[in-house]
């Protein structure tokens, strides 16, 4: 279940700010057609910090309805509380999702002790697979190498780790440490490709939201051995990937699907809209790419 490509889903929003439901099931649809491996809600392209709890639970349970076990499922269900980690880790394995994405705790700055016991701990609760999510960028503390392969050894679901620190040496680490024991996906769709060269086994993707074909067709080119085709896409998709973090993520992306009639580009503050030179830089990407004008 975490390999290949998976998507960070974007939440789309109505004019009323609530949850755009029919867009949620139809984003879903889009994914299976597109044959990307999993879909993962409720993460950070999924603006999870200003869904309050009853529609982070509804995401959850949309997507895995809209799914139909036709894809799998990976929740997002992170938090800086340990104890409602757990609550809607739970929530997430009654509605039937597949596997689980736990963010590392936010804001608190744990010490590594803190951050194993919290993982711990919604391990031993939830008897579903986990997957961690480590982004030091945003959360102000890296889970360490060793953190990771203590929890590996202590803890038979967690399984996977979705590596966003940006260091190919820190993902290097892991891998020599964990072994087979944990799979280890990108978090950071530009180190992709140099990720799966030293062990990776595929990514948990922003820009697949819009082009998750072409996401897929370089993982599955890399895991044949067609390194040549997997290079042209890692090269043709870069300036796109490089499009979609010029703001702060889901801003340029969600805009991006609001210029592709995918959703509304509408965003929850304090995500707020594009500035005007950074919106026609998100533009001219996408027309290079052929999403907006002459698409293909």
């Amino acid at each position: 279940m975490f390999k290949g490509s998976m998507v960070a889903l974007i939440t789309p929003f109505s004019q009323n700010n609530e949850v755009d439901e029919k867009a949620l099931e139809r984003l879903v649809e889009f994914h299976i057609k597109n044959r990307t491996d999993a879909i993962v809600p409720c993460g950070t392209t999924g603006e999870s910090a200003t869904l309050n709890y009853e529609e982070h639970e509804r995401v959850i349970e949309i997507c895995v309805r809209a799914a139909g076990k036709r894809i799998p499922v990976i929740a997002g269900t992170g938090s800086n509380s340990t104890q409602e980690a757990i609550d809607m880790s739970l929530f997430a394995a009654r509605v039937g999702a597949d596997g689980l994405l736990l963010v590392s705790p936010y804001y608190n700055k744990p010490t590594q002790k803190g951050l194993y016991l919290h993982f711990k701990a919604i391990a031993g609760k939830v008897d579903l697979p986990i997957c961690l999510y480590n982004i030091a960028s945003r959360t102000a503390v890296n889970i360490e190498p060793e953190t990771v392969a203590r929890l590996v050894s202590d803890c038979k679901n967690i399984v996977a780790i979705k590596e966003a620190s940006g260091s190919l040496e820190q993902m290097a680490r892991i891998v020599a440490l964990c072994g087979k024991k944990l799979i280890m996906l990108s978090g950071d769709d530009a180190l992709t490709l140099p990720l799966m060269a030293i062990g990776g086994q595929g990514v948990i993707s922003v820009v697949a939201n819009i082009i998750p074909a072409d996401v897929k067709a370089m993982v599955v080119a890399f895991s044949k051995g067609n390194m040549r085709e997997a290079q042209r896409l890692h090269y043709r998709m870069q300036p796109l990937i490089k499009a979609m973090f010029i703001e702060t993520n889901p801003i340029p992306v969600k805009t991006a699907m609001g210029l592709m009639k995918m959703c509304s580009p509408l965003l929850r503050l304090p995500m707020c809209a594009m500035s005007d030179d950074n919106l026609g830089r998100l533009k001219t990407a996408l027309k290079e790419y052929g999403l907006l004008g002459n698409r293909k």
